[in-house]
């Protein structure tokens, strides 16, 4: 193994074992739920938007290795972030773990680590499920905490 696929691999392992952001997040103004029934990955994604930026965001759930740890580095990677900032990084999260794009892992910092998921299909759902989630969190301006809406990644 290279020395950057066990650093990649280390990442995603420390993700996993102590996510970040990870609870129930007191106060938060949105929310929604995201499962793969194919793996059985469930996240639920919770924000707290001041106006059209991410305040906080906190995450819940059960999941592989991949699911976990993409849900923790998505947290990190979008606090602060404006709703449209974190729509574009969304795009290139995607990009890079479908393999569409070689330049897509510019700029994203430790969601680099994600780069060699395109190479298993059955993992991309995986490591895209929060991100789906927290993009439906975000599209409808009516959604609060009590009116989840589902994501299914089948």
């Amino acid at each position: 193994m290279s020395d950057l696929q066990e650093l990649y691999q280390s990442v995603i392992l420390d993700h996993n074992r102590k996510p970040r952001n990870f609870g129930a997040l007191e106060g938060a103004n949105r929310t929604a739920d995201g499962k793969n029934p194919l793996c059985g990955d469930h996240v639920q994604v919770e924000l707290h938007m001041d106006g059209d930026t991410i305040s906080d965001i906190h995450f819940t759930g059960q999941g592989c290795a991949i699911s976990k740890a993409s849900a923790s580095l998505m947290t990190a990677a979008v606090k602060g972030k404006s709703r449209a900032e974190a729509e574009a990084l969304f795009q290139r999260f995607h990009a890079l773990v479908l393999g569409q794009d070689p330049n897509a892992g510019k700029d994203l910092g430790q969601l680099v680590v994600f780069s060699s998921v395109s190479r298993f299909p059955v993992r991309v759902k995986c490591a895209s499920l929060a991100w789906h989630t927290l993009k439906s969190a975000l599209a409808d301006d009516s959604v609060m905490a009590d009116t989840a809406p589902t994501v299914s990644t089948e």
